[in-house]
């Protein structure tokens, strides 16, 4: 066998081993709900946080693990545990994106989390324009 055949037949299983790859980790967006008729599914799941319910994450006890609730886009609201330790502020984002799966009918298991800053993305805090100036041509 030549070595041309070789480098070609190992280009090929490196090939389909990536496709293969691709195709096993991909996630859909989607709500609490199909998250949860399809448990152990990675999704994306888009909401905004409940500030009506308590934020838990004691950084003594379990730094690496906090909780809170999370209504997602359909209005469903389900307590997300996410495995990693608390964002600055996060109190504060718009909108949050948790990617994991469903653990039982309650529990949204999160294994990263996605905020997005308030005030970069609302036009009414847009800041004030200086105006037009005209500026002198610099001679040499």
């Amino acid at each position: 066998m030549k070595k041309s055949h070789i480098v070609i037949i190992v280009f090929i299983v490196v090939a389909i081993g990536v496709v293969i790859s691709l195709l096993m980790n991909t996630s859909t967006y989607s709500n609490f709900a199909m998250a949860s008729n399809n448990q152990g599914k990675d999704f994306h799941v888009i909401g905004k946080l409940d500030k009506s319910k308590p934020i838990i994450y004691d950084a003594k006890f379990n730094p690496n693990e906090f909780s809170f609730y999370m209504t997602d886009e359909k209005g469903e609201i389900k307590k997300v545990v996410y495995s990693g330790e608390k964002p600055q502020d996060f109190e504060k984002p718009a909108q949050l994106v948790v990617i994991g799966c469903m653990s039982g009918d309650s529990i949204f298991k999160a294994k990263s989390l996605l905020m997005q800053c308030p005030s970069k993305y609302n036009d009414k805090q847009k800041p004030q324009e200086y105006g037009k100036k005209e500026f002198d041509a610099v001679k040499m």
